[in-house]
């Protein structure tokens, strides 16, 4: 135990709405960061070694709809929530929405004294450290659209495998009427049988879940137990939970 150690932590913020459950889930995630980061360097697990951090909630226009349509009506509340998380002191950010980073440059470029987080650099990074080569990828119409992981991924050295068109629509449809309606066994079977056609094909892949959305319904389903899954989220709620503990 690190009982002469002084813990310094500094604000940080999360970027949720998109949808309301997934940055709930976020905010898990984080929580269960500093706590794995407080255990692995000795420090007491109590309530005021967490760090400072705020989750905003704002309804952002669909992301997906703005990137196939070539219009940017999501980016300003993005940056309204940015310039909110900035005056309550945050000094990096997450965004819990995966197919939202298509404006990270844009969030960045106009907040250079703000940390905007990744999420497909943070896991590309992950991925080549544990030695990873392939991948399956599923997502949103927009985060295929952009290439978000795809880029990330490639300069990792790492081979990005798609969906068939098809296979796109039915991750689609249990985004937006299994999870985002509620009814997550329409999501998990939807997403069931778009793992197992990537998988059919591909081999034993490592799955990237990149929809903030999708393990809400995939991670605990038993098709799954023995799939290699990686949740995006985790891994960014992981690097703000060091950027927090600076």
């Amino acid at each position: 135990m690190m009982a002469t150690a002084q813990l310094h932590t500094r604000p940080v913020g999360i970027i949720g709405g998109m949808g309301p459950a997934a940055g709930a889930d976020f905010v898990r995630l984080f929580v269960d960061a500093c706590n794995a980061y407080l255990t692995r360097t000795g420090f007491k697990v109590i309530d005021q070694a967490y760090p400072e951090h705020w989750l905003v909630q704002v309804p952002v226009p669909d992301r997906t709809e703005a990137l196939c349509n070539g219009h940017d009506a999501p980016l300003p509340a993005l940056q309204n929530a940015v310039e909110r998380l900035q005056t309550c002191g945050a000094t990096a950010v997450a965004i819990a929405c995966n197919t939202a980073h298509a404006w990270h440059a844009k969030l960045q470029q106009d907040h250079p004294q703000l940390e905007l987080l990744h999420v497909a650099r943070e896991v590309a990074r992950q991925l080549k450290n544990s030695g990873v080569k392939e991948v399956g990828l599923m997502a949103t119409q927009g985060t295929y659209r952009t290439a978000l992981y795809d880029t990330a991924l490639s300069q990792a050295g790492i081979v990005c495998h798609c969906p068939l068109d098809n296979e796109r629509e039915t991750l689609m449809r249990g985004i937006y009427q299994g999870v985002k309606t509620g009814d997550l066994a329409y999501a998990r079977a939807c997403f069931i049988n778009v793992a197992q056609r990537l998988q059919s094909r591909h081999g034993d892949l490592t799955l990237i879940m990149g929809c903030t959305e999708i393990p809400l319904a995939l991670e605990n389903a038993p098709e799954a137990s023995d799939w290699r899954l990686q949740n995006p989220a985790q891994v960014l709620a992981q690097a703000l939970a060091e950027r927090a503990y600076n």
